[in-house]
């Protein structure tokens, strides 16, 4: 990662991410514990694009499939039981939401490209729906 990258990701980290992570917290009726894997999370020539990508494919997935399996109180405590942490990060560079996400042993992974499909939200927030009510 180099300093346009460090630059960028200080700047969303101060500035955007608070307000995400605190949606996420309100979303799942508790504080959920993520692990950003930020220095996976670049290729040089999308950087531009990553201010409005980043939220888009990482967090506004988690805030709508937790808001929709927290809906009652059955759904706050399995999610709440079942979720020990979320781990986001870019190993594989995927973009497929059916590929990107995995649920083992209470961690949930995002596997995503940060890139491409961005306005697929509601394509990426079905897929942790489905995945998160099958193994909660």
């Amino acid at each position: 990662m180099g300093l346009k990258e460090k630059r960028f990701t200080k700047t969303f980290q101060e500035e955007k991410y608070p307000a995400l992570k605190e949606q996420i917290n309100n979303a799942a009726g508790f504080d959920v514990t993520i692990d950003v894997e930020w220095d996976t999370m670049f290729e040089d020539k999308f950087l531009h694009l990553y201010d409005d990508s980043y939220p888009k494919i990482y967090f506004q997935p988690l805030i709508d499939a937790f808001s929709a399996i927290a809906t009652d109180d059955m759904g706050k405590e399995a999610l709440s039981e079942s979720l020990k942490k979320v781990v986001i990060t870019n190993k594989d560079d995927h973009h497929n939401p059916t590929h990107a996400y995995t649920f083992e042993e209470g961690v949930l992974q995002v596997n995503h490209s940060p890139i491409l499909n961005a306005d697929k939200v509601q394509d990426r927030t079905d897929v942790l729906v489905d995945l998160l009510e099958n193994n909660l």
